[in-house]
């Protein structure tokens, strides 16, 4: 994948950018779905721990709060990690039910496990998968959701939030207020962004003031709607509903310092029921800042270019209404003047690319005879951020007139390549469907090193004429230099 300027091609004279690799800070949000119940007499009490490998080991990286009584929980604490596109960047969640003061982590109950790479949550933006116990079973029904959010933005946003006569909800106390702020997910789903801390025993808390990334808060988009929850805190973890109400970031712009801003905390349940209903209370905004962290902002322009536009299949000649070079002396020249401006970018998507020529091969299944079939060369240096996708797009490209041919340069981890490559066994999609031919020919550069030219050729196309006569035969295609049977 590359970052390629916003504007499409360079224009003449352009200052060369070359292809400079990218770091860039990616906050993760995690939260669990059917944990296993490991108390007695009440739910278990869930955190989860992040681990990075490192030459092989395991090593915790950081963990989120504990949610008490909790199956379901949805955790405050942000992983944030950075972004090395061109890495296999391992990660490794960890679920534990949390039974002592101890932080060791052999002191609480495993609830389960989900290994993955860093890659693979960018590229799919948010993931659900099921748990695993150490002995690889399902940890009962128990999921992991996993959604990624790229920190390219440095502005950050800082609140003050107060409450005023909330409703009273402990029998022989007062409340003990919290909010919970969200934002609309791509899948329409609220996703908690931030939870502030308990105020015990008041009905007119003032909370610490906080402050988030703007981009976390509203994905930059000041008019996102944006919910507030009021629950007054128990210890059990039931806690109990006071209200909610809508805001955006453009509305809380207009608090400021002497002059707040007031929000109505609504029950609809106790609105519908009671006619004189008025409201629950009132979440008083006390002060809205929004600031740029400058010491972020060297970070990303250290690392990454912003204002460009990321693409997993541009045209290296820059002219997609026209992408297409004349011969492999073509191809190399428009790769070689494309380089100096774009920058090479994560997550490494092959699926895109594979249905572009999946699109092109479909359209030739209109053919009577056999006219056309496509190969697709693929030059990879092992990192794949969207295995599952490429898995689903190369059984469906099974059914259709055109191989993958993939080399494998460098010296990393081939293994998903190889995968990839059905010689040992027939690949399956991430649903279960089987290929209907293997197409995909996987050759590692670095066996071909010192080899002769045509040793490598041999290699590299040693599968396809099998390939290409198996699915003409199959579709009972004849060539075009021969008449119907």
């Amino acid at each position: 994948m590359a970052h390629i300027p916003s504007g499409g091609a360079p224009a003449a004279g352009a200052a060369p950018m070359g292809p400079q690799y990218c770091v860039c800070k990616v906050e993760l949000s995690v939260s669990g779905q059917n944990l296993l119940d490991r108390d007695v007499t009440s739910k278990s009490d869930p955190f989860c721990v992040l681990f990075t490998e490192n030459n092989g080991r395991w090593i915790e990286y950081d963990r989120t709060e504990t949610a008490i009584n909790n199956l379901n929980p949805a955790f405050s604490k942000k992983f944030v990690l950075d972004y090395h596109f061109e890495e296999v960047q391992k990660l490794k969640f960890a679920l534990f039910d949390q039974d002592k003061s101890s932080m060791r982590l052999d002191e609480h109950d495993f609830l389960g496990q989900f290994s993955c790479s860093l890659g693979t949550i960018v590229s799919s933006k948010k993931i659900t998968r099921p748990l695993l116990l150490l002995n690889d079973k399902p940890a009962g029904k128990g999921l992991i959701t996993i959604a990624a959010q790229e920190l390219s933005d440095n502005r950050v946003i800082t609140l003050s939030l107060a409450g005023r006569r909330l409703d009273k909800k402990d029998l022989f106390g007062k409340s003990d207020p919290f909010l919970e702020l969200y934002k609309p997910g791509d899948d329409g789903k609220w996703m908690l962004v931030h939870r502030t801390e308990v105020i015990k025993y008041t009905l007119d808390p003032v909370w610490k003031p906080f402050t988030v990334p703007l981009v976390s808060l509203c994905d930059g988009d000041m008019e996102k709607p944006i919910q507030v929850m009021c629950y007054d805190y128990d210890n059990d973890g039931g806690h109990d509903f006071i209200g909610e109400f809508q805001t955006s970031v453009s509305q809380m712009c207009e608090a400021r310092d002497s002059i707040p801003l007031e929000f109505e905390c609504i029950n609809p349940k106790k609105q519908r029921k009671k006619k004189n209903y008025k409201n629950s209370g009132i979440i008083i905004l006390r002060s809205c800042k929004i600031n740029r962290d400058y010491s972020f902002l060297d970070y990303i322009l250290g690392g990454c270019q912003l204002m460009f536009t990321v693409s997993h299949e541009f045209a290296i000649n820059f002219n997609p209404t026209n992408p297409f070079c004349s011969g492999v002396d073509g191809i190399a020249q428009a790769y070689s003047a494309c380089l100096p401006h774009i920058r090479f970018y994560g997550p490494t998507n092959f699926s895109p690319i594979v249905n572009h020529v999946a699109r092109f091969a479909a359209q030739a299944t209109q053919q009577q005879t056999a006219m056309q079939y496509f190969i697709l060369l693929i030059i990879t240096d092992g990192v794949i951020s969207d295995m599952e996708e490429t898995r689903h797009a190369v059984v469906q490209a099974s059914k259709l007139p055109m191989s993958i041919i993939i080399v494998g340069v460098g010296n990393a981890d081939f293994a998903a390549m190889e995968f990839l490559d059905g010689d040992s066994r027939m690949l399956r999609s991430h649903t279960g469907e089987e290929a209907a031919r293997d197409i995909v020919q996987f050759v590692p550069f670095r066996e071909f090193r010192n080899a002769a030219k045509e040793t490598l050729a041999k290699a590299v196309l040693a599968e396809l004429p099998q390939q290409v006569v198996q699915y003409f035969k199959h579709k009972n295609l004849p060539p075009t230099n021969s008449e119907p049977a």
